[in-house]
């Protein structure tokens, strides 16, 4: 609750009654989960981030099983979350990445690499590069599609801030088409306090009120959120990157649905 308030969630009346919108990992994913997230194709630097950012509990949420086709946008550089999707999904289930090549959207996004991963001849990429362009006000994303039909789950980390408004859209948008009827969209963004306007310590940092307004005008209903990510003192004034909030910043964590 002291989340919603603080992030100014308590105007949207029905998220303070919204069930628990998600059920439990089965057996199979979670022991797979488990294997993936130990192995030792996942380097020391990604596992000491597992405490933080809790990947096993945040998939959980987001309703993840071992036998779906997931879209993941924007692995980011490090492909941080497809090194651990990517072999849970290699035998029963699907992954797509899609993002650019190569550095120059912004935020280290590069498909070049998704490729050294382990799992990835069972990853298919979706080159976005031409729907790409970098301006001033954040990364600009052109009318795009994943072409990718009936997916179960499209996942985004931390990604959002980096896009124009208009880039967002489109994103949703396209998110909304690759999903099957009844499909998932889950989130995960570093948290902006509500109305609070733009200023050089809120690059990296987005409303979720504005979110669950852009999704659900795309089309999506706003299912539940999670407080897994909240940090209470993460003051909501610094930018992201400051060494008083690097690895304590609060995160808000949403589902939808199609």
């Amino acid at each position: 609750m002291r989340h919603l308030l603080r992030t100014g969630l308590f105007s949207l009346t029905l998220v303070l009654c919204l069930p628990s919108a998600h059920a439990e990992l089965d057996k199979a994913t979670a022991a797979a989960l488990d294997a993936a997230i130990a192995s030792d194709q996942r380097p020391e630097a990604d596992k000491a981030r597992d405490r933080n950012r809790k990947p096993k509990q945040t998939l959980e949420f987001f309703g993840f099983s071992k036998d779906m086709k997931v879209v993941e946008i924007f692995a980011g550089a490090s492909g941080w979350y497809t090194k651990i999707l990517a072999p849970v999904l290699a035998e029963d289930g699907q992954l797509y990445v899609a993002g650019g090549l190569g550095k120059a959207f912004g935020f280290g996004q590069d498909l070049t690499r998704i490729g050294e991963l382990d799992g990835k001849d069972e990853i298919e990429l979706i080159d976005l590069s031409g729907k790409l362009k970098p301006t001033d006000a954040g990364v600009a994303m052109e009318s795009a599609s994943f072409n990718v039909r009936n997916a179960d789950l499209v996942l985004t980390f931390r990604n959002l801030h980096n896009l124009t408004a208009e880039g967002r859209a489109e994103l949703y948008k396209a998110s909304y088409k690759a999903l099957k009827k009844g499909g998932r969209f889950g989130a995960i963004d570093h948290t902006r306090r509500h109305m609070m306007g733009d200023n050089a310590e809120m690059g990296r940092r987005l409303d979720p009120v504005l979110v669950i307004k852009e999704a659900q005008a795309a089309g999506f209903k706003f299912v539940d959120y999670s407080t897994l990510h909240y940090r209470p003192d993460d003051e909501l004034r610094y930018e992201v990157g400051r060494r008083t909030v690097t690895g304590n910043t609060d995160r808000w964590t949403l589902l939808f649905e199609k």
